[in-house]
């Protein structure tokens, strides 16, 4: 599962299957029942392949799977692998408050700049924020590396679902 750009943390991928949806969200149906390594939740035209509390950990990836109907026999099959949404929120709740403290201490160094005094305490703040950042982007890299063998169990299960081998 290669990529073009190795930043990409939440991969995605699409492709056409010439099935109906509903034969394709069927077969996943099937397969609730007929495994237990995977907890599968059919949701509409949705599929959540995750693992069992028991084999999770914190960087244990899911796949959503989201089947439309192109025509009346071909079906489209988008992915997009990712972390627990909890672990997401979380990653988002801290970039989305290192950034707006970010903002704040720019616009508070640009004040005290403009009358003149010290800009050192703020200025030293952002470069924290920016040494943090870079720590979660490591981190956010780490989970996905530690991850990778995960994501190809789910990988190799939706291809044996669909009984072919997409990517």
């Amino acid at each position: 599962m290669s990529t073009t750009n190795d930043i990409i943390l939440r991969p995605r991928f699409k492709f056409e299957k010439p099935e109906k949806h509903q034969v394709l969200l069927q077969l996943f149906k099937d397969a609730k029942t007929n495994q237990s390594d995977f907890i599968i939740v059919v949701v509409d035209g949705h599929v959540f392949i995750k693992y069992p509390k028991h084999k999770q950990h914190f960087w244990s990836p899911q796949l959503h799977l989201e089947i439309n109907e192109i025509t009346n026999d071909t079906s489209e099959v988008k992915g997009l692998f990712g972390p627990n949404p909890t672990v997401w929120t979380f990653f988002m709740f801290v970039h989305f408050f290192l950034a707006g403290t970010f903002i704040a201490l720019g616009i508070w160094a640009y004040s005290n700049w403009v009358i003149k005094t010290s800009v050192f305490p703020q200025l030293s703040g952002m470069a924290i924020i920016i040494v943090a950042w870079i720590g979660l982007y490591i981190a956010g890299t780490f989970g996905k590396i530690s991850s990778k063998e995960d994501m190809l169990a789910l990988k190799d299960f939706m291809n044996k679902t669909l009984n072919q081998n997409y990517f």
